[in-house]
């Protein structure tokens, strides 16, 4: 359980990110949720900052909802005075923002598709390392956690170069992040997540004809938030530091089920293993 805790989940508007404040306020923590979207008519799906944030409170925690766009370091370094302030502590940073392109799963060459693809390089890798830089002093007064939301896209090829450099430079990230703050204690893990079932890939697949039978083990957004409950409850969650998992091999390890009962599947025999980097240190 998440009792006493304080969590931060950015892009938690809508899809994984909501899904993973909602899990953890079920675990009675208190979950600041952040996002663009403040009205329902903000995207496509209705999903509000606000609307979550409610959702976490009736699961049996606390939520807080707070505008914020991740491109702007103004608005984010306000994000963590307030946080800061308010609660006074931050056990677990979930960096879940990204910046979403229409027509991110359409085929074809990225000369092809519009230059704003590069904004997955701003919010989806940049921002994480915004975040974790304004986490780092409440984080390591308690020895916390940051959980970077990733895919098999850092390794394989989804989505384009500009998708997996994102995702690539943001498993890296947190290696060399794990690093600087192994003395103190906070463990920072990239996580490669399996096709999720997000309000767009419903509806992308309304005719069953862009996922088909995959959707039958999909995980639901909520898994993620399972996961970081049982990572952050391991007192050994430091062995864990720099590396990058499949959700489901994580989710295996601490007996971790999906809300529905499953055991999604591992995509390691598809997609690959996750990339190891050296522990070598130069300075």
């Amino acid at each position: 359980m998440l009792n006493g805790r304080v969590c931060l989940v950015t892009g938690a508007s809508l899809g994984v990110g909501k899904g993973i404040a909602i899990a953890l306020g079920g675990k009675g923590a208190t979950v600041y949720v952040t996002g663009r979207s403040a009205r329902p008519g903000d995207n496509p799906f209705g999903g509000t900052v606000f609307a979550t944030a409610e959702e976490v409170t009736r699961r049996g925690g606390r939520g807080i909802a707070v505008v914020c766009d991740h491109s702007d370091d103004v608005q984010v370094r306000a994000l963590f005075e307030r946080i800061e302030k308010e609660a006074g502590r931050l056990d677990i940073l979930v960096n879940n923002a990204i910046a979403i392109p229409n027509g991110l799963t359409e085929t074809g060459p990225f000369w092809k598709k519009p230059l704003d693809f590069v904004k997955l390089l701003d919010v989806g890798l940049r921002s994480n390392y915004v975040a974790s830089y304004y986490a780092a002093p409440m984080l390591i007064k308690q020895g916390g956690l940051i959980f970077n939301s990733s895919s098999p896209g850092a390794r394989s090829y989804v989505h384009g170069p500009a998708y997996g450099a994102a995702k690539a430079g943001g498993d890296k990230m947190s290696h060399d992040m794990a690093h600087d703050f192994k003395p103190f204690g906070v463990a920072v893990i990239s996580v490669w997540l399996g096709l999720v079932k997000t309000e767009k890939v419903m509806m992308i697949d309304e005719n069953k004809s862009k996922y088909g039978p995959m959707l039958a083990i999909a995980e639901s957004p909520e898994f993620g938030g399972l996961i970081i409950d049982a990572v952050f409850n391991d007192p050994a969650r430091m062995e864990l530091s720099g590396k990058t998992f499949f959700a489901a091999e994580l989710a295996e390890r601490y007996g971790v089920r999906d809300v529905d009962g499953s055991q999604p599947p591992s995509g390691r025999a598809f997609m690959g293993p996750p990339s190891e980097f050296t522990d070598v240190v130069i300075e």
